[in-house]
């Protein structure tokens, strides 16, 4: 789990008043003195004598300092390898001991060690809420005193409170805490021959699932070696490399970008000119470290020109005008804005920086809001927020706004948040302010429709349900369409994902008996699996699946407060609580609950136990699944027989035997960079085993239909790369790092991006026999040799089923197919 930093918290050990002394001649010797502040709070470090300067890092109660010297009420310090200022009035001669409890899992013990190193010898150990008196804090390690005897700890496992476990069953309901596993850690760099790149796989092994290619040079995180192998960190992803190809120094490169020599040490580091691309009017923050509470060390103009010394996770870091900070790379190109004509890499409105406040989803009733993982239609969907949740807004730009939620972070579109609480008391269904067919999701009850009209016609989809209202899509004959719902003659769809509506006149509930109109062939086979249904169903509830469905919820009585006289708003007092689907801790747990927080109660029943259980409202969109649910999803009875759902079964490792020229003709005219690139998608299933239709599907998904940035091609190294599956394009950083990873494959056409990415495609699910819909969700095969859930694509217990509308709506643009499924047959 991410630790959110308060950004005010850093204030409270400089808020009282500065205090001006005389002018002290420096000392000559340097001395180790001690951070003196609140427990709860920081010390800054600063990059001068001054609470204007910059903030180089900050420094807890404890932590071991080196002063260097002292004048006027400042102390130049060397901490961790940092040099900068501090106030002196927070500094100790003598270490200011305080009191904290060890934060481990109540089954775990925490090594009390001789010295501050993993190697070090075991002096005690210590189990969870042990109380301890801190003596220092340096490098991640705390001295601390125990039972009598001294000694270090890591110094994450240690807290200022007291953990507790409130509910009667612990063992089943209580939240885990964090490892007492001391990892060491290391940074490392790639070492390959310039213009090769490093395989990082899923596992320690050449049959490993290839996860990212890492270019020479590149910065890792090592945690541990291991028969060849070590395990790293690099892009926010993890996962393993060959240890031969790792050093523990960045070896020199030799390429076309400029380099500076560092005298000191004689290393070359690569540099990259680069500049500002903002709106003329706007100004680019340089930061004191790579992430928008850094302070602002100064303000770049557009078309500035700066010195990229590195870039990761979406910062870069800089040089300009004498100065050293970090910008966010998606506001830097390679060539100066003015030289550009219309490119499509520089932003449209200006860099805002918006103070966090609360918001909330303000959608349909029976609709929920999408919060995705990048700012973009095409950005993985992390969670789905019901209407009147409460949102903190971090920023907004371009339409799209960064927010925290249910302890999540992501996008989602501006136009469906609002300032004000919903009392929908007052208000009808209907959401009159937001425009449909952006990137709302409506329920996921919808009625399957199919579109009615003639061969070769097809029916608008529009913006609102009015003749006179904008098209978002032309849907074909047959397209299969999610209904919501019908009012004045008009229906709410989503289709082909995108949403909208169309004339409820031309819709119909029948459908074809098989997609096309009568030359597809369709196959079926069937996989015997040594195991009942009910089997497989306990082994997937293991892995804790998801769905968005609403499941009535109950808690406990002493687990919820009233702070009023009403007793419909009831407050969580205390950690570990959960939300059952019934009345007793002999239901299955649906979600947890934090501490504060505020629930709609409804109603009042005894429960099995003997106590009281809550009946409340659950605003949180996604929830472990039952298992009756999660039995449905995996029946293949429930699925086979319709034509549209059928096609979770179909193998992807075959091909569909497809005409290009029907293709290009039916499906790819007016997709964008996609569009007359059918011979690609048919090169790409010959060379690597993969179903033509379903690559077509995933590219026109990942791409928006073939107008992405990365579709569209992206600069990298002055040469132009392309990307049409959105591989390696990481949250947070999708443009940057989905480029460089086609730089690096060597994806410098349209077509190369195509086959180049099918391959990778095979690579993680099909080559590895996970090759339906089906497979890709649930790994039957694996589940019967293993007898756990192991390998698989989504949470979702829906995940399979909702992929499958894209898919037959291509092929009922065709008339000439083979159609392969596979199905599978329990005990």
């Amino acid at each position: 789990m991410k630790k959110v930093i308060v950004p005010g918290v850093f204030f409270a050990a400089l808020s009282a008043p500065v205090l001006i002394q005389e002018a002290q001649a420096a000392s000559n010797a340097a001395v180790v003195k001690y951070v003196n502040v609140e427990s709860n709070s920081s010390l800054n470090v600063r990059k001068s004598a001054s609470s204007k300067a910059g903030v180089v890092t900050t420094l807890k109660k404890g932590k071991e300092v080196t002063v260097l010297s002292e004048s006027n009420g400042w102390a130049k310090i060397t901490v961790d390898g940092k040099t900068g200022y501090v106030s002196s009035d927070y500094l100790t001669e003598k270490t200011s001991t305080y009191v904290k409890y060890v934060s481990i899992d109540s089954n775990s013990t925490l090594n009390v060690r001789t010295s501050p190193n993993t190697s070090s010898s075991v002096v005690t150990k210590i189990a969870a809420n042990t109380k301890v008196e801190v003596l220092s804090d340096s490098n991640g390690w705390s001295k601390i005193k125990v039972n009598g005897k001294q000694g270090y700890v890591a110094s994450k496992y240690l807290s200022d409170t007291v953990s507790t476990v409130k509910e009667s069953t612990p063992k089943a309901d209580a939240t885990p805490k964090v490892s007492t596993k001391e990892t060491k850690t290391e940074t490392m760099y790639v070492n390959v021959d310039q213009g090769s790149s490093l395989n990082m796989r899923n596992k320690p092994s050449n049959s490993g699932s290839v996860i990212v290619k890492l270019a020479k040079g590149v910065e890792v995180t090592a945690y541990s070696d291991s028969n060849g192998w070590t395990k790293v960190k690099v892009y926010g992803k993890e996962g393993y490399v060959a240890t031969k190809y790792l050093s523990k120094t960045k070896s020199a490169t030799s390429v076309t970008d400029k380099t500076n020599t560092n005298s000191s040490s004689g290393t070359v580091a690569k540099t990259t000119t680069k500049y500002v691309n903002v709106d003329k009017n706007s100004t680019l923050n340089m930061r004191a470290s790579a992430s928008t509470s850094g302070s602002v060390v100064t303000k770049l103009s557009s078309g500035t020109k700066v010195t990229v010394t590195s870039e990761s996770k979406g910062w870069a870091k800089i040089t300009v005008s004498g100065k050293t900070g970090y910008v966010s790379t998606s506001y830097l190109t390679t060539t100066a804005p003015n030289t550009q004509s219309g490119s499509t890499d520089a932003p449209k409105d200006p860099v805002k920086e918006t103070p966090t406040v609360t918001k909330y989803v303000n959608v349909d009733k029976n609709s929920t809001l999408n919060m995705r993982s990048s700012a973009s239609t095409s950005g993985s969907v992390v969670t789905k927020l019901s209407r009147g949740t409460a949102v903190t807004v971090i920023s907004e730009s371009n339409g799209w706004t960064k927010i925290t939620a249910s302890g999540k972070t992501g996008y989602v579109s501006s136009s469906y948040l609002t300032s004000s609480s919903l009392d929908d008391s007052k208000n009808t269904d209907s959401n009159e302010n937001a425009n449909p067919g952006e990137d709302t999701a409506g329920s996921t009850e919808g009625t399957l429709k199919y579109v009615n009209v003639d061969q070769g016609s097809s029916l608008n989809m529009r913006k609102s349900p009015s003749s006179s209202a904008g098209i978002v899509a032309k849907l074909a004959a047959g397209t299969a369409v999610n209904v919501y719902s019908e009012e004045n003659g008009w229906a709410k769809v989503t289709a082909n994902g995108q949403d909208g509506y169309v004339s409820s006149a031309y819709l119909t509930t029948k459908q074809a008996e098989t997609p096309g109109v009568s030359k597809g062939e369709t196959v079926k086979t069937y996989v015997n699996y040594d195991m009942t249904l009910d089997e497989m169903a306990s082994i997937q509830m293991g892995a804790n699946p998801q769905t968005d469905k609403a499941y009535d919820v109950y808690i406990r009585e002493d687990a919820v407060a009233f702070k009023s006289s009403d007793k419909t708003k009831g407050t969580i007092i205390g950690s570990g609580w959960r939300l059952r689907g019934g009345a007793g801790t002999e239901y299955s747990v649906v979600n947890s609950v934090q501490n504060g927080q505020v629930l709609t109660i409804t109603s009042k029943v005894k429960g099995s136990d003997g106590y009281y259980w809550y009946k409340v409202n659950s605003t949180q969109s996604w929830v472990n699944a039952s298992k009756e649910d999660t039995t449905y999803y995996l029946n293949p009875d429930n699925f086979i027989n319709t034509t549209v759902q059928s096609m979770q079964f179909l193998k992807l490792s075959a091909k569909a035997d497809i005409n290009d020229s029907e293709v290009n003709e039916r499906i790819l005219a007016g997709k964008g960079i996609l569009s007359g690139k059918a011979s690609s998608f048919i090169t790409a299933a010959n060379a690597y085993g993969i179903n033509e239709v379903y690559l077509i599907s995933h590219a026109l998904l990942e791409t928006g239909n073939g107008t992405s940035t990365l579709a569209k091609g992206v600069t990298v190294n002055g040469k132009t790369v392309y990307n049409m599956y959105g591989i390696g394009a990481y949250d947070g950083s999708a443009i940057s790092s989905g480029a460089q990873y086609a730089y690096n494959a060597g994806w410098f056409t349209p077509e190369a991006a195509i086959i180049g990415g099918a391959k990778f495609i095979a690579q993680g699910y099909i080559n590895a026999g996970q090759d339906t819909l089906y497979k890709m969700r649930w790994n039957p095969g694996a589940a019967e040799s293993t007898g756990k859930a192991t390998h698989q694509y989504a949470t979702d217990i829906g995940w399979a089923s909702k992929q499958v509308t894209q898919i037959y709506n291509l092929y009922s643009l065709l008339d000439s197919y083979i159609l392969k499924l596979e199905i599978p047959k329990y005990k």
